[in-house]
């Protein structure tokens, strides 16, 4: 079963689901799902979390929502855990936050074919942290829709704890 967070839609019997059939099962983007990320979810939940989410903005604003679709499960496939990087990298060696998304790039040409969309999606979707501009409206929507997802994630469970303990 495939669920968004703050979805209630089997996203597999959605129109969106088209978008990333040939993606979302390859055995490098399940991978993830064994990959802790923002401490109360995989990495795949994530990826699976920015592209519906991304996917419906620009369906909404009749932009690329196809491209957003599929640059959602690519924009964070990398496999290292990003805290042990950061501890361990030497002075001149790029932070995780500037570094992952062009290791994403190369996993995700792998993959698939990643068209200029896509290819801008993933390799700025940490802007501002990265240098460069997006060039898409696409690309802003998924940096927004990136950052909205972590909050969430990380969040949601912590409030539904407090919900739990005070009967509401």
């Amino acid at each position: 079963m495939l669920n968004a967070i703050c979805s209630k839609k089997e996203l597999s019997l959605c129109r969106y689901y088209s978008c990333i059939s040939d993606i979302i099962n390859a055995p490098e983007v399940l991978r993830l799902k064994e990959i802790t990320h923002h401490i109360s979810t995989t990495r795949f939940q994530h990826c699976l979390n920015v592209s519906y989410h991304g996917y419906l903005i620009c369906r909404c604003l009749r932009l690329d929502a196809r491209s957003a679709a599929r640059a959602g499960p690519l924009h964070d496939l990398f496999y290292y855990d990003r805290h042990e990087y950061n501890s361990c990298r030497k002075k001149n060696q790029p932070s995780h936050s500037r570094r992952h998304s062009d290791i994403a790039l190369i996993n995700a040409r792998k993959l698939t074919d990643v068209n200029p969309k896509e290819y801008d999606m993933i390799v700025k979707h940490m802007w501002p942290v990265t240098a460069a501009f997006p060039k898409y409206t696409e690309t802003y929507i998924i940096t927004l829709v990136d950052k909205y997802c972590a909050v969430l994630e990380f969040c949601l469970p912590k409030f539904r704890k407090i919900i739990r303990k005070t009967g509401g």
